[in-house]
């Protein structure tokens, strides 16, 4: 009975923080919760200039092989200011704000990009409770089978009413929560991506990772995806 009470409170507060995370209200934004495009361009032009002087090399922290590819590249401020730049943006994890600074086609055109970490912890969290499901169960709570990728989770099996969600920073949708095959939780954007696919030009073909169409039209990156494609009626599909 003790057990069942702490997990049960356990619960109540990570679920009350989730919920808490996703229902911010845009209009309470702080300046530090705002991507500025003058921001994202003085540090490209930093990384760039850094880039000049080192000889090719870029200012990035080190991260393991395998961490997703959006998420891989992170730029070391340390590295730019105060030579390249006087300090961070204000908006930047580094100086207190929600985004987290990284570099997308490192090989051929260096690009600065956003994370929202928002939704990091949103993740965090879910995470934590799934992990503590697992331990008491072996299994992760799914409730169906989405691809070879992508489980959807039982929110029932975690006492949660209400399915949490993330608020997209390309549309504004609220996207479903899923989990990759390692139990972990990712973001689905299908949403996203099938809207993306309807406004923007673009030349993919089944078996193709299409994520990169909310690269190439926005500040922000799918952090803790999957990869997708489409099918023949150019719907976005998980890519098995």
């Amino acid at each position: 009975m003790l057990f069942r009470k702490k997990w049960l409170m356990i619960l109540f507060i990570g679920s009350t923080i989730i919920l808490s995370g996703c229902l911010y209200p845009q209009e309470n934004l702080k300046q530090n919760q705002v991507p500025y495009i003058d921001q994202l361009a003085s540090v490209q032009t930093a990384v760039e200039q850094y880039r000049e002087v080192s000889g090719g090399l870029l200012p990035i922290k080190d991260r393991d092989m395998d961490t997703p590819i959006y998420q891989k590249y992170p730029i070391d401020f340390n590295k730019l200011s105060p030579r390249y730049m006087q300090e961070p943006p204000g908006n930047a994890f580094e100086s207190g704000g929600v985004y987290q600074y990284v570099l997308v086609d490192v090989e051929e055109n260096p690009t600065v990009k956003l994370i929202d970490l928002r939704i990091a912890e949103t993740i965090r969290e879910l995470n934590l409770m799934i992990n503590l499901y697992m331990r008491s169960n072996q299994y992760p709570p799914m409730k169906e089978v989405l691809s070879t990728d992508a489980l959807r989770i039982d929110y029932d099996k975690l006492g949660i009413d209400s399915e949490p969600y993330i608020v997209s920073p390309f549309t504004g949708n609220n996207l479903p929560l899923i989990l990759n095959t390692d139990g972990h939780v990712i973001i689905d954007y299908s949403m996203d991506l099938y809207t993306y696919l309807q406004e923007y030009e673009h030349s993919f073909e089944p078996g193709d990772d299409i994520r990169d169409i909310l690269v190439e039209n926005s500040v922000f990156v799918p952090a803790y995806s999957v990869p997708y494609t489409i099918n023949e009626k150019n719907e976005p599909i998980f890519l098995n």
